[in-house]
């Protein structure tokens, strides 16, 4: 449970650190990209623009980072907590519980952001004490499960997201998110999911027009941006490479697509990450 990240972690399904003591190889570690994280910065200014001046004051910022992520956390040297977790450490027959998760944490994003109030800050303090005494103890790996769905629960009311009648087309959208992430690189056609969904594609778009606002289309495109972006960010590999990872057969084609979804060239989007990523020390990309 409790893995150091010079272990690696790809060995690790938690991890949990005051964001004074994250060290650099936490946030350099390529398994980073598997874990949800939560980004709690206390008595802080917002890491992100926000154009309400009336929100751009010091306070509890909570940022609801889903896996994959393209942007990151570039240096700690906040006042705050990090928790971060794998998908194993959530029940994956709660479909309901997973539904809200994945809607706070905005999963089809970038990220989320709560601001949180007094009331609210205390009573995730508690949970979170809580956790750090369980999380320093060994083979505790069923109690830490219970004290991760708690404060994420605390976050699903905080966020105001308790979807009432959850019913079998909110639990299709479910099954439909997770059939993209285990195909999203070889089938972009809609009628495979819609027939593993066992229904037609005229009836899965309605669904996830009226749950999501989105065409499954738009979903599995966006899917595939947010991997563009996070390899063209976070790896080494050129982006005709990226192209071919992501099944098209040429990088132009690659090229059109990516800036036809983000108004952007890959190398624009490149150069304007790598930018920001150089003088921002402290903000997400």
């Amino acid at each position: 449970m409790n893995n150091e990240p010079t272990l690696g972690l790809e060995k690790a399904v938690l991890y949990i650190r005051n964001l004074n003591n994250c060290p650099p190889s936490y946030l350099n570690d390529p398994g980073r990209k598997d874990f949800f994280e939560i980004v709690w910065l206390k008595n802080e200014d917002p890491l992100h623009g926000i154009s309400d001046p009336a929100f751009r004051i010091k306070g509890d910022w909570v940022y609801l980072i889903p896996p994959y992520r393209v942007h990151q956390l570039n240096k700690a040297g906040k006042n705050g907590e990090l928790i971060s977790f794998k998908r194993s450490m959530l029940e994956e027959e709660d479909k309901d519980f997973l539904l809200d998760l994945f809607r706070i944490f905005n999963v089809q994003g970038e990220f989320s952001c709560l601001r949180l109030d007094e009331v609210s800050a205390k009573e995730l303090s508690e949970i979170y004490q809580i956790m750090v005494i369980e999380y320093s103890k060994e083979n505790n790996y069923e109690m830490m499960k219970a004290l991760l769905k708690v404060l994420l629960l605390k976050l699903i009311s905080v966020k105001e997201l308790e979807f009432t009648g959850h019913d079998v087309h909110q639990k299709r959208v479910y099954e439909f998110l997770m059939l993209i992430e285990s195909n999203f690189y070889t089938t972009t056609n809609i009628d495979f999911y819609a027939g593993k969904l066992g229904i037609s594609s005229k009836r899965l778009n309605q669904i996830l027009k009226e749950k999501l606002d989105k065409t499954g289309t738009q979903i599995i495109h966006d899917r595939i941006i947010l991997e563009a972006k996070r390899k063209i960010i976070h790896s080494e590999v050129t982006i005709k490479e990226i192209a071919f990872d992501l099944g098209f057969s040429d990088r132009p084609y690659f090229s059109r697509f990516f800036k036809k979804q983000t108004g952007q060239t890959p190398e624009e989007f490149q150069k304007m990450a790598r930018t920001h990523i150089e003088s921002n020390l402290n903000t997400l990309v």
